[in-house]
């Protein structure tokens, strides 16, 4: 996959300092893109369990299928539409992305039974499948390498900022009422559509490699990537435990309004310190380093967490979890630009979201199990004592998987 020669890459080959004055056009177009899309997202998801269980009397497991369902074809399809990128390029499968997301949420404002919404979260999560791993490969393919890691890190920051602005936004518009809300959720994604159609270029796909499914049998052939993409479940599994364990513990120090400082909390310390943090760590150790170490805060947080007997104490264990996870999704997707060939970017990020989707359905699940298991049996620091243990075996997982992970710079 390579960029069209407007895209901002610069052509000679010499390290060149990042700057944000180095941020080309269609790059500041994809973190704003990021932006919309979070915090549309996270505008409209919270009130649609508001609206169809508490407003109007619906089964909660009837909306919780419908968001499963969501995140399932979202996840499940990613892998296919990274593969599509490699073939067609990326940038008409994100504007067609952000099309089926407005049509997604648009549908669930007039969707009045189940059958309605269960199809529109299936449009909505389609075309999240869609523009997921091909926004990837397009910043990839419209990056230096020296430069990536940054790039990716003001992506993680440009979707933190919206998910802690959407839910915000969807309290303020609640007295406007869900069909309105839901509306303007659907109307950030045709924002998104304009904007990357002024910005973003034609990334043209490889003549040679051929993407498709060709593309995702060499990825699956690559057992230095397969490897990473495995031991990376057992991370997704943990990063998942914000909206289950560590949610259910909140809630039970604090009652339900805990969940607003929680969740803000997480996502503004990522705004505030992912960028400089990650810019500090780089110039001090290899992309591994940074990983297997960002993890292990992650495990010890979580193993803390147990010892947590009241609300302050679980936000500091908090802001220790929060700064594992915003050093992980920056450096892993170096890691998978690394290791994917040029003319296969979309289908590396587009398998990738595997261990996202496994290891985040694997959470859902033994999260909230965990909890009640340990309740059970009269040991509530065990469910997290567990995590912990998971956290480390995904540890020595990664330092196995990333032995033979090329390095960027031979220096470092």
């Amino acid at each position: 996959m390579s960029a069209a020669p407007d895209s901002g890459t610069l052509a000679s080959d010499a390290p060149v300092p990042f700057s944000l004055r180095l941020v080309s056009p269609a790059q500041w177009g994809l973190l704003t893109v990021t932006f919309l899309m979070w915090a549309g997202f996270f505008l409209i998801i919270p009130l649609v369990t508001v609206h169809f269980v508490g407003n109007l009397g619906w089964a909660a497991s009837a909306v919780g299928t419908v968001l499963g369902v969501r995140q399932l074809a979202q996840q499940g399809l990613t892998v296919f539409g990274g593969a599509w990128a490699d073939r067609v390029g990326p940038r008409q499968l994100i504007l067609w992305g952000c099309v089926l997301r407005a049509v997604g949420f648009a549908g669930m404002a007039f969707s009045e039974t189940f059958v309605a919404l269960l199809l529109s979260g299936l449009v909505a999560g389609a075309g999240g499948a869609l523009f997921d791993a091909p926004k990837s490969a397009a910043l990839t393919a419209l990056t230096r390498p020296e430069h990536r890691t940054q790039l990716f890190s003001l992506l993680s920051i440009s979707g933190n900022l919206g998910m802690v602005l959407g839910p915000l936004m969807g309290a303020a518009m609640i007295g406007l009422g869900f069909t309105a809300s839901a509306l303007i959720s659907a109307s950030a994604y045709l924002v998104c559509w304009l904007i990357l159609q002024l910005t973003l270029p034609a990334v043209q796909p490889a003549q040679e490699g051929g993407g498709g499914f060709s593309g995702l049998r060499r990825a699956v052939q690559d057992r230095r990537f397969v490897n990473l993409t495995l031991a990376l479940i057992g991370y997704f599994l943990l990063s998942s435990q914000l909206n289950v364990a560590v949610t259910l513990k909140a809630v039970d120090l604090a009652g339900t309004g805990a969940t607003g400082p929680l969740y803000a909390l997480n996502a503004g310390l990522a705004v505030a310190l992912q960028y400089p943090l990650l810019r500090w760590a780089e110039t001090r150790f290899r992309a591994r380093t940074i990983l297997t170490a960002a993890v292990t805060l992650v495990a010890v947080s979580l193993g803390l967490m147990g010892f947590a007997h009241s609300f302050p104490l679980l936000l500091g264990c908090t802001a220790l979890y929060s700064l594992g996870t915003m050093l992980v999704f920056p450096t892993q997707q170096t890691l998978v630009s690394r290791l994917a060939p040029p003319e296969l970017l979309g289908s590396y990020f587009g398998f990738s979201a595997i261990s996202l989707g496994v290891g985040g359905a694997l959470g859902n699940v033994l999260g909230g199990s965990l909890v009640d298991f340990g309740a059970a049996l009269g040991q509530p620091q065990l469910p997290w004592l567990l995590l912990m243990a998971t956290g480390f075996l995904t540890v020595f997982a990664l330092r196995w998987a990333l032995k033979e992970v090329p390095r960027a710079d031979p220096q470092r």
